[in-house]
């Protein structure tokens, strides 16, 4: 199972040298990949800057956007977006796509949240015609550039429910399912689901297993694991956010160490790591156990 880091970039405390002395970190290994999520609202870095900086700091980490909420954007811009970030890492994007969850988000950039899962699909198809040189209407000029990966690059569907894999199935290459405190019977749930909409999709190839969870190695980790929690989820409510945050317990490097081995069980070929703090020696402390 490859190993992967999702960037700190919800923390207000990040800086430029933050973002600087952790790709240099991740460049250097074991891991596979670096991520960058998207959010509107509350305080967070934006995901397109974010990556297109850690591409030119880095050469060989793939760099993994996780995830473009597709239907707040123009297909044919993010099309452009995504096209230029893999010509700028030379080749080294894998782009993840959901609908999200944020309604709030939608709001403030002015989309709509309704149809969201079908107006996906039609923008999946839309880019992919955008990278395979076709113009995005009869006597436009094509939208460049060309990715470096021919087609386009791999597409991760960051779905977790029967409907939305099985749209996803007729598109993606894979799924990301996230399972916040790293539960291996819910990610194995997920990489179950993910199978039978391949196949009944009629897919010819299996879908790639990607995963991820929350993890804290800072001093005091249990505290700032629990407060990053509950931060990220308060919009839903302290009845959702406070459980869920209290159930967390990826802040010791056994646990982490013990859920590495049952993510590994379920079949996920890679895991990204998502740090609740931007602390550099919760990253050094990461890649000593490793």
């Amino acid at each position: 199972m490859k190993i992967s880091i999702c960037l700190p970039y919800m923390k207000k405390t990040i800086t430029r040298r933050t973002i600087l002395d952790w790709c240099a970190r991740i460049e250097q290994g074991p891991f596979q990949s670096l991520s960058c999520g998207e959010r509107i609202t509350g305080y967070t870095l934006e995901m397109r800057n974010t990556l297109a900086f850690a591409a030119a700091v880095t050469e060989r980490v793939r760099i993994v956007p996780s995830l473009y909420v597709l239907p707040m954007h123009s297909a044919v811009w993010a099309a452009k977006e995504i096209a230029t970030l893999d010509l700028l890492s030379n080749g080294r994007v894998t782009v993840t796509v959901g609908v999200g969850g944020r309604e709030v988000d939608y709001r403030a950039v002015g989309a709509d949240f309704s149809q969201r899962h079908a107006r996906q699909d039609q923008h999946i198809l839309t880019m992919k015609n955008i990278w395979a040189g076709l113009p995005p209407f009869d006597g436009a000029d094509p939208v460049g550039p060309t990715p470096v990966q021919a087609g386009g690059p791999p597409i991760l569907a960051g779905v977790m429910g029967p409907k939305a894999m099985a749209r996803a199935a007729h598109w993606a290459d894979g799924v990301y399912s996230f399972s916040m405190s790293g539960s291996a019977a819910e990610t194995a749930g997920f990489f179950k689901m993910a199978e039978q909409a391949w196949q009944a999709a009629e897919r010819s190839t299996a879908p790639q297993k990607v995963g991820g969870f929350w993890y804290c190695l800072a001093d005091n980790a249990e505290e700032k694991m629990k407060d990053y929690v509950y931060d990220y989820l308060k919009i839903l409510g302290d009845k959702i956010a406070r459980p869920v945050a209290n159930s967390m317990k990826n802040f010791d490097k056994h646990a982490i160490k013990d859920t590495l081995a049952e993510m590994a069980a379920t079949g996920c070929e890679e895991v990204f790591l998502c740090s609740a703090t931007d602390e550099l020696s919760a990253l050094d402390r990461l890649l000593d156990i490793l």
